[in-house]
């Protein structure tokens, strides 16, 4: 996999526990240790190596942030010789258990049900996303799909790797999935609109805003809205990283706050061209990508994005900060699919929220 590490300069969320085997459960030694720096992960003198850290989806806009924390010298700055930002999809769960990454930005369904079906030592340290991005995309002249019970005898078009959140969605919802054809696709949502399919697995910010711009009028069945209201692009690491390196994480962290706080600050325009490069630079090392970006269609989609990452609580605390209330609903969710764990079982907001305390100035991510 081609990976971009200029520091100048979705499988997709919901892959199935099973899609690792056990015996990643043994974690192998990580890179990049706590070097003993002082506290301060402002000081020049913090030196932290190489981290990587796995992409949940192609190089778009999702990761806008890391975009500018790389472009505008934030992770440099914090003390990093090299951010290594691998292409997915991917959740990131199996390479963070191996050892091959030390972040991923995954999802709390998958992290959810690695911890609940496999004990695996994860934790979530902070959001970006603060509501699930996915959606039961529909046409309203065509399978209209509004409610969970209009899933019911409706061919669903389903990625392999989001089956497993799917079959969340509909045991939130009290629906057998005998009582739902799913039909395997891949993320391009053609078989949506040649009436291939009645309903397509989809993101909000991405082929919803690419089926509606080509002229559709669409139906969505937002997940956040129907039961499974969990966070999203999860800054996830393991428990003994997290024990091992608590300094290296907070500077990271700080790198990645002022990266997304530029995103929030710059212009859409100045945004899309800055994820188009870094776009491009991705397809041309030969990661997976999805033909040239429309800067429309980007534009729309980050402007939607900022809609799933900034509430009211995160202006109050911060970003990626997670509430005890949006803990419980995550919980809640994971629960409604059959995985029963708790709080601190999947949840390590520690290191977030120090970051809060010592750099209030760092709250007010709007400007």
């Amino acid at each position: 996999m081609a990976i971009h590490s200029n520091l100048k300069g979705r499988a997709r969320f919901g892959l199935a526990a099973a899609a690792f085997a056990a015996s990643a459960l043994v974690l192998t030694a990580c890179s990049g240790g706590d070097t003993g720096a002082a506290s301060d992960t402002e000081t020049e003198a913090a030196s932290y190596g190489e981290v990587t850290m796995q992409y949940s989806w192609i190089k778009n806009e999702e990761f806008a942030g890391e975009f500018y924390a790389y472009e505008n010298g934030y992770y440099e700055e914090a003390g990093f010789s090299n951010v290594v930002g691998i292409a997915g999809p991917d959740t990131g769960v199996a390479k963070l258990l191996s050892g091959t990454v030390q972040f991923a930005l995954s999802d709390a369904a998958s992290v959810g049900a690695a911890v609940a079906e496999q004990d695996a030592p994860l934790k979530i340290i902070g959001a970006t996303f603060q509501k699930n991005p996915f959606t039961i995309l529909s046409l309203t002249d065509g399978g209209d799909i509004a409610t969970p019970e209009d899933l019911i005898g409706k061919r669903i078009g389903v990625q392999d790797s989001n089956a497993s959140v799917f079959a969340a969605l509909l045991a939130a919802n009290g629906i057998d999935e005998a009582d739902v054809e799913v039909v395997p696709v891949d993320f391009d949502p053609t078989p949506l609109m040649n009436g291939e399919v009645d309903g397509f697995m989809a993101y909000l910010t991405n082929e919803s805003i690419t089926v509606e711009m080509s002229g559709y009028e669409v139906t969505n069945l937002a997940y956040a809205e129907n039961g499974l209201p969990y966070v999203a692009e999860t800054y996830t690491v393991t428990d003994q990283y997290l024990a091992e390196n608590p300094e290296l994480i907070k500077a990271f962290l700080i790198a990645e706050i002022k990266g997304w706080t530029d995103v929030f600050t710059e212009s859409t325009e100045d945004s899309v061209d800055l994820i188009i490069e870094y776009y491009n630079a991705s397809a041309a090392a030969g990661d997976l990508t999805f033909g040239d970006l429309d800067p429309d269609k980007t534009g729309a989609a980050l402007e939607a994005e900022k809609l799933l990452i900034s509430t009211e609580e995160t202006e109050a605390n911060g970003l990626f900060t997670i509430s005890d209330d949006l803990k419980a609903q995550t919980l809640a969710s994971l629960a409604a699919s059959g995985w029963e764990i708790e709080a601190d079982d999947l949840f390590d907001t520690t290191i977030i929220d120090e970051i809060y305390a010592e750099n209030p100035d760092l709250i007010d991510y709007l400007g």
